[in-house]
């Protein structure tokens, strides 16, 4: 919680000192349509991430039973973590820089430098520096979601859309599903006597285009066609 007090402050004497804004500049208000624009990407994302782990367990014959240990502790404390870590990536990311790069540097190559930013970050995040081929998937996986998430901030003009998306996934993939640090969660994965490995090629596809090509594709085409429209009407 720290950290991002200090994100905060540096956020908005950044945006005092090139653009003499303040933090409003991120898109805190309207709050009822910024709400809109969080609940929305959330959800997005939500069903995206349950889908891909949904075909993934059907063609592998792995069930999914209730945490028999999981509290309401421990659904807060996951909530609490996934909310930390996703606006504190997103403060950094999509926030006060990307707001002055956009405006300084153009839009185009503003959401570039986020993307590649973000692909960079996660080469330490992931803990894979060093291993080229490891460096190289981890940047593709994330340099092309931060890209689509920096458009989403650009189209919105706000970090809740983005903030959304990414909390959406995030908290999906690590706490519905436990496949996140955060070890056993709500559901686990319960694999039977007939349960079976996919091919390489099939779970190339499940676990690395799905979520990190045809879900930011899709969630790029989301934005422009519907979230543009939608952010333009709640905010006139």
């Amino acid at each position: 919680m720290l950290g991002i007090i200090v994100e905060l402050i540096l956020s908005w004497i950044l945006l005092y000192f090139f653009t003499k804004k303040n933090l409003l500049a991120l898109g805190l208000t309207p709050f009822r349509s910024r709400l809109n624009q969080f609940v929305i990407g959330f959800i997005f994302t939500g069903v995206m991430c349950s889908l891909i782990q949904i075909l993934d367990s059907t063609l592998t014959n792995i069930h999914w039973k209730l945490n028999p240990t999981f509290s309401f502790a421990g659904f807060f404390n996951s909530i609490w973590w996934n909310v930390k870590s996703v606006v504190f990536e997103e403060l950094i990311f999509r926030g006060a820089i990307l707001y002055i790069a956009i405006r300084k540097l153009g839009a185009n190559i503003g959401i570039l430098l986020s993307a590649i930013s973000f692909g960079i970050y996660h080469w330490f995040s992931f803990g894979v520096l060093g291993n080229v081929v490891s460096m190289s998937i981890v940047f593709i996986m994330t340099s092309i979601t931060g890209f689509v998430w920096a458009y989403a901030f650009l189209k919105s003009e706000s970090m809740a859309l983005p903030i959304g998306f990414h909390l959406g996934w995030n908290f999906t993939y690590n706490s519905i599903f436990s496949k996140g640090p955060l070890g056993e969660q709500i559901l686990l994965p319960m694999k039977g006597t007939d349960s079976i490995s996919l091919i390489s090629e099939v779970n190339f596809l499940i676990n690395f285009l799905l979520p990190n090509i045809a879900v930011p594709l899709l969630t790029f085409m989301f934005i422009r066609f519907y979230i543009s429209k939608f952010s333009k009407e709640k905010l006139n």
